[in-house]
């Protein structure tokens, strides 16, 4: 019998080589090819012309069943998803190791139960022991959801195809699942293709919500074949540092809503508590004005979230080249602002370090955001606070110009019911209400006037 030759695919584009390498060479991503299951060869080369079963097509405007979600008693849960679980769909949630999956999952699986609907969580990490010991420290140990510890998909599908399709299924995690019919160990790049594809093809023919769990790298990128991200509806992260108490679930995609929605959570001793009103999470502790500090309010989805930045400006004495650290921010984003800044308005940032945090871990990407880390940081560079209850935005451009942004009515109305009384933004962006002032500016030197002479 001849030995079989090994292949090594790219888990990025997903491409073919028949010998291992450091660089892609199709994509020229590092160290992305990984060992493969040899392919199947045909003795001869198949006609596919004939002898299949017609398929029947239909038109588009055919009618078809209303969509109907599943709530899942989890409102920051369904407000990422869009409104709640779409049965027969697949999500895929990743997240960093620690960062409370588990605990996110075992709760909604434990509200569907209690709501009179079957919930079944496979566990391929853990022993039920270590389930039920977790489930009985947040308080879920009387909810009626059906555990079990196994890794192998036929024996999953076997058992569920004998009983009443369940209402959630949850697979934790998808790396840990292997296929007797493809040869390779668990988390290889094959099995959790095939894996994946039998457990999705379930729960599409079965109508039930399938949830599965999956490993990041290092790059924060789920682990395995980015294909499977193409396989499933809805993917998901969840984010937020483990020194920090809260937690953001964010949908990466979605095939039955937005994409810009997003639910907070906050660790607490009983699990995961659902954040009604983030602002008042990340402004936290805000008594009196400091110089470097402003307030964003960013937008994620249809809900606006007070954010503050804060800036530190370190003059050096030496020749010593200056630092550049950025948390919570693009770093590029904030070396254009920079050279803008010294450009368009004439400071010198050239000879001292500067440091750029967003308070309570929560990453920015929101364009709107310039205004508020400009003023941030022409504040910690003179020195001057800026007012307490004062809120800035705006998109600033090459040329020193403020644009204005989407939503401006929405993050001003937002800002108003936390108790803020001024607001900055761009010139078109607002107007002036009866609990609110709003100062509009057109270029950023009319910022750093304004900075500069507000002490």
């Amino acid at each position: 019998m001849a030995k079989p030759k090994r292949r090594y695919v790219c888990t990025e584009c997903g491409s073919v080589s028949a010998r291992w390498q450091g660089q892609c060479g199709e994509c020229q991503e590092w160290n992305t090819l990984v060992e493969d299951a040899p392919e199947t060869k045909f003795a001869a080369k198949h006609d596919l012309s004939a002898g299949g079963r017609a398929i029947v097509f239909e038109p588009l405007n055919a009618p078809s069943e209303p969509l109907v979600r599943r709530t899942t008693g989890l409102a920051e849960f369904d407000r990422a998803l869009g409104g709640g679980i779409v049965p027969g769909s697949a999500i895929l949630m990743g997240g960093e190791p620690g960062i409370g999956k588990s605990t996110l999952l075992l709760q909604a699986a434990a509200a569907i139960a209690r709501g009179g609907n079957s919930a079944v969580y496979v566990s391929g990490e853990e022993a039920t022991a270590q389930v039920r010991l977790r489930a009985s420290r947040l308080g879920l140990a009387d909810a009626p959801i059906r555990l079990a510890a196994a890794t192998s998909v036929r024996d999953i599908l076997t058992t569920l195809s004998r009983e009443q399709p369940p209402a959630l299924l949850i697979i934790d995690s998808i790396q840990t699942m292997h296929s007797d019919m493809i040869e390779g160990a668990p988390g290889t790049v094959s099995q959790v293709r095939a894996s994946a594809f039998e457990l999705i093809r379930y729960a599409k023919e079965s109508g039930v919500a399938l949830v599965l769990v999956g490993h990041v790298t290092k790059d924060g990128t789920i682990a395995g074949p980015r294909v499977m991200e193409h396989m499933v509806d809805v993917v998901m992260s969840f984010e937020g540092e483990r020194s920090h108490q809260y937690r953001i679930l964010r949908a990466l995609k979605n095939r039955f809503g937005a994409v810009d929605e997003i639910g907070v959570f906050s660790m607490e001793g009983h699990g995961l508590a659902e954040v009604d009103n983030p602002s008042t999470l990340f402004l936290s502790g805000r008594d009196e004005p400091l110089a470097g500090s402003a307030v964003f309010p960013a937008l994620e989805g249809t809900r606006p979230v007070l954010v503050e930045v804060q800036a530190l400006i370190v003059r050096l004495q030496s020749g010593a080249t200056p630092r550049r650290a950025v948390v919570g921010w693009d770093n590029g984003r904030l070396a254009m602002l920079l050279a803008v800044l010294e450009a368009r308005c004439g400071l010198n940032f050239s000879s001292a370090e500067v440091y750029l945090n967003v308070a309570g871990g929560y990453r920015l990407t929101d364009p709107a955001a310039d205004l508020a880390v400009a003023a941030a940081l022409v504040s910690a560079l003179a020195d001057k606070p800026l007012p307490l209850r004062s809120i800035l935005f705006g998109e600033v451009s090459l040329a020193g110009e403020i644009r204005p942004v989407a939503h401006s009515a929405l993050r001003l109305r937002e800002a108003a019911k936390l108790g803020f009384d001024q607001a900055v933004g761009p010139e078109e962006g607002g107007s002036s209400s009866a609990k609110l002032r709003f100062f509009g500016l057109k270029s950023l030197p009319g910022l750093v006037d304004r900075v500069i002479g507000s002490a």
